[in-house]
């Protein structure tokens, strides 16, 4: 990793987002399988899936005030995995919508807590050298890789109904994974007082949470129906989990360079080529299923429109909200775009799956990318608004 950041414990930090996204990897590209497989339709699908996404728009911000009231991100991270793990065990009582819908609730309750808060612990321990992240980060695109391929095949031979019980083993692994990585107080004396809402004001800030929120709702057809989306079309479940895993290598591949890129192109310049690349991605899968080469470039794609585009976002982030915001800042971006942008992504593919057709579908995916782009290129800026950084500064002198 480098001396510039060896204060950081890097295979502990590397461990627990392999196992996380290990999880993902499971959980993103199988459930709707497992969901269809219980009986459900698409629009059922797209709300359940919903109620997964829509958790994030209240817990990382509850848990993101305790983590930088109390600076103890790593303990509300154990806390939230071994409840997390309670929780889905529910879904072993009862297959009924109703009580599905409240398990997924409280569930993704306590699980989206701890990503940002462990987002904020490893920026934390990396300090200047938050370019790179993305070395740490990459573990968990690896963790992903290795169970979306391990999966797929075992779901051609096995029923649906084993994945809830891979889950309970990632999710336990995850909790005793937690238990390693110590814990690192946050600096409550470091940053200036300006306020959150403050902060918040800023059109650049503003303009960076809705472009996130944009960017993740395009990916609700994606990450909601890709897999149903194929297998309706022919393709075998093990094919399927190679193509999620190519999209998740060639996302390796660019959190490998990120610490070159980010230096050297900018957070804004990527995020603008990120956004780009994802509506010519969406439109491509929605035009051109039938034509696994096409499919083999539109998961090259995933580098950019989730790998690069995350790095970016994550830098940008990290920047606006500095020291004991930190926590607060993660969990709004967690918010915004995998919460809101992530529930409404589902809804809008659950309810017009059926309707309007899958390839409509990704053209709106590709739209709401593009409102993304126009918000981003006219509002983000490339590092702290000068604003901000006046505001700071004079309240720092006044304290």
């Amino acid at each position: 990793m480098g001396v510039a950041a060896s204060a950081a414990p890097y295979w502990r930090l590397s461990g627990f987002y392999l196992l996380y996204f290990a999880t993902l990897g499971a959980l993103i590209p199988y459930w709707g399988l497992y969901l269809r497989h219980q009986g459900f339709s698409a629009t059922e699908i797209g709300e359940l899936l919903a109620v997964l996404m829509a958790t994030k728009i209240v817990a990382p911000n509850v848990w993101g005030w305790i983590a930088d009231h109390t600076g103890r991100r790593m303990l509300i991270v154990r806390l939230a995995s071994i409840l997390s793990l309670v929780a889905f065990a529910g879904v072993f009582v009862d297959s009924d919508y109703w009580w599905l819908a409240a398990v997924i609730l409280v569930f993704s309750f306590f699980w989206n807590a701890s990503l940002p808060q462990f987002e904020a612990t490893t920026l934390s321990y990396l300090g200047e050298h938050s370019h790179r992240y993305s070395q740490i980060r990459l573990w968990g695109s690896v963790g992903f890789i290795v169970t979306v391929m391990a999966v797929g095949p075992l779901l051609e031979y096995y029923d649906p109904d084993l994945l809830p019980w891979l889950l309970v083993g990632l999710f336990a692994g995850i909790w005793l994974f937690s238990l390693t990585v110590p814990e690192r107080l946050a600096d409550h004396h470091r940053l200036p007082g300006v306020s959150l809402r403050k902060t918040l004001r800023h059109p650049a800030v503003l303009a960076l949470m809705v472009a996130c929120l944009l960017m993740q709702a395009s990916h609700g057809p994606y990450y909601s129906f890709y897999t149903l989306y194929l297998e309706d079309h022919g393709y075998s479940r093990a094919l399927i989990g190679q193509l999620w895993a190519l999209g998740v290598v060639a996302e390796i591949g660019v959190f490998l360079l990120m610490h070159r890129w980010l230096p050297a192109l900018g957070a804004r310049r990527l995020l603008l080529v990120s956004i780009a690349l994802a509506v010519v991605r969406w439109l491509l899968i929605g035009g051109f299923v039938d034509l696994l080469w096409v499919l083999l470039v539109a998961q090259l794609l995933h580098a950019a429109t989730f790998g690069s585009f995350h790095a970016a976002a994550i830098d940008l982030i990290h920047r606006f909200f500095p020291g004991r915001l930190q926590g607060r800042g993660q969990a709004l971006h967690s918010s915004m775009s995998f919460g809101v942008g992530g529930a409404l992504g589902s809804l809008y593919a659950g309810y017009l799956w059926d309707g309007v057709g899958p390839m409509w579908v990704y053209v709106a995916a590709a739209v709401a990318a593009l409102i993304a782009l126009g918000v981003a290129f006219v509002w983000v800026g490339d590092s702290t608004p000068s604003t901000l950084r006046a505001e700071r500064l004079d309240q720092a002198g006044g304290s």
